[in-house]
């Protein structure tokens, strides 16, 4: 699944090409995704001019002009990319495309239609079922590890899963999560209220650094994402424990291990994270 870099990867190049730009043209090629679509969708975007791409945690929300807010989840295998002009093929997995005056065109592609759209109002959003509830967004300076602590005191569940809850942090998932335990050398099996602050407050910078570099790397290309142009990401080469099960540690050279939580795979070293 696309994580928290993947869509704000995809939200920048986006929000290249379409902010300031009126949506001239917008098919949907199937009646649902994960859920419906909302009625009328296409006819409610037709015509409207894009004013912001926002991000949160791992949903991308365009502002539309008239007060409408487009909200938009990548799912599992979704993709967003940027095609100049209207596509003389268009593939079975492509869902949703869209068109702006300038003459470029969005596809939206999912293959396993996990991905989902709404159209909401602006004063909806904090309220809407999707995202009420979500906790702080990881990059934003109000994520200290004060923060952190106090949401996890009380929380008897592994620090890997404590971490992938959306209302604790928001936008973290499996990849950054691993990656950041490693630097902070955190244990992912250690119960959550049970780590001192001291130890979360290397975490917390830990979380920070790996989503910034692999932003600015342009996310992780796995399986199905790509960014908005249709290129991959590459922070993948710079993993130092996730997908890396039985090579050598990058500090101290012993196995890198796999065990399963919460039915998700999470590496980790035996050695380096206590």
């Amino acid at each position: 699944m696309p994580e928290l870099p993947e869509v704000e990867t995809t939200r920048r190049g986006l929000a290249l090409r379409l902010e300031g730009r009126r949506i001239d043209r917008i098919e949907a090629r199937r009646p649902d995704l994960r859920f419906p679509l909302p009625k009328d969708f296409a006819a409610r975007i037709r015509g409207r001019r894009v004013e912001a791409l926002e991000r949160r945690a791992k949903y991308i929300l365009i502002r539309l002009d008239g007060g409408l807010v487009w909200l938009i989840h990548l799912g599992m295998s979704g993709r967003m990319v940027l095609r100049q002009g209207w596509p003389n093929e268009i593939g079975p997995h492509d869902h949703v495309l869209f068109s702006t005056d300038e003459d470029w065109t969005v596809v939206f592609n999912d293959a396993r239609r996990f991905g989902m759209m709404d159209l909401i109002e602006p004063d909806a959003i904090a309220g809407h079922k999707l995202l009420a509830g979500l906790g702080p967004e990881p990059l934003d300076d109000a994520f200290t590890a004060a923060v952190l602590a106090a949401a996890l005191s009380a929380k008897k569940t592994p620090m890997k899963a404590a971490l992938l809850d959306q209302t604790v942090v928001a936008g973290l998932g499996n990849i950054y999560v691993c990656e950041a335990l490693f630097r902070a050398g955190i244990d992912p099996r250690k119960l959550a209220g049970s780590v001192k602050p001291e130890r979360l407050a290397k975490l917390v910078p830990a979380i920070k650094a790996v989503l910034r570099e692999a932003v600015k790397a342009g996310g992780s290309s796995l399986r199905d994402y790509v960014q908005s142009d249709g290129e991959l990401g590459y922070f993948q080469t710079r993993f130092r424990v996730y997908d890396r099960e039985g090579q050598d540690c990058v500090t101290c050279r012993r196995p890198v291990r796999r065990i399963v939580q919460s039915g998700r795979s999470t590496f980790y070293c035996g050695s380096c994270q206590k």
